[in-house]
């Protein structure tokens, strides 16, 4: 059986909580960190979202915070079939300026596949000029990650520059839950494969990012310089087969 749901309908942005919401993690203070550039400018034309944001927000202490700068959460997650796989297909535009070149994590577009239940995170993040595909289990703030007996947090990036800069490329994760697999495509070619995946994933929130990837300093974040990011996404094809 395959069933087929599509995460887009972005007139709807503005209302928080509809299809999307803004993204971020609640504090031990109570309080709520927002991925939320305040100079962003958000278009929606054609069915494509289109941000474009000077980034600015920075935090000092905690690495996830500081990373994502603007990011919808979807307000659907998408449950894992226990024999099956799953499909996750957009297109992205990356276009950024005053980003140092040849460096992809200095401010780029991202979509993010996680799960809050077991802190996974299946990413691809697309830059100017490089693009790459992202295999983690992280330490989110508040989640509980499962022991393995292996390596509990990891982030492993495969860099790439083997797709049209500047332009839409396409973009799709499968991961298939009874076998442990992640496959990513982009263009409709394969460009890396996970097995053995030590943990069973079981639902994910579907992200649409902008952001940075760089390590806090002693002094404290480095990841904002006047940067420039503008992003342009489709909506997001889920295809499940059970």
């Amino acid at each position: 059986m395959e069933q087929v749901k599509v995460f887009g309908d972005f007139h709807t942005i503005l209302n928080e909580g509809q299809v999307w919401k803004i993204g971020g993690f609640p504090l031990p203070d109570g309080s709520f960190w927002e991925y939320r550039e305040p100079e962003a400018v958000v278009i929606v034309r054609n069915g494509i979202l289109y941000v474009r944001a000077p980034l600015s927000r920075q935090h000092h202490q905690v690495q996830i915070l500081d990373n994502a700068k603007h990011m919808y959460y979807s307000n659907e997650e998408v449950v894992i079939p226990e024999e099956g796989e799953v499909s996750f297909e957009l297109q992205i535009r990356a276009r950024t300026q005053n980003t140092a070149p040849g460096d992809l994590y200095d401010g780029y577009v991202s979509l993010n596949l996680l799960d809050f239940s077991t802190g996974a995170a299946l990413d691809f993040f697309a830059g100017n000029d490089k693009y790459a595909s992202v295999y983690a289990v992280l330490q989110f703030p508040g989640v509980t990650v499962p022991d393995t007996g292996k390596t509990k947090y990891f982030c492993v990036f495969k860099e790439d520059t083997d797709f049209k800069p500047r332009e839409f490329n396409t973009y799709k994760i499968t991961y298939n839950r009874a076998i442990d697999e992640v496959i990513f495509y982009v263009n409709g070619h394969e460009v890396r494969r996970e097995s053995g995946v030590p943990i069973k994933f079981n639902r994910f929130t579907i992200a649409l990012g902008i952001m940075t990837e760089k390590d806090i300093s002693p002094e404290g974040s480095v990841s904002v310089h006047g940067q420039v990011v503008t992003a342009e996404w489709s909506p997001v094809t889920v295809t499940i087969k059970e």
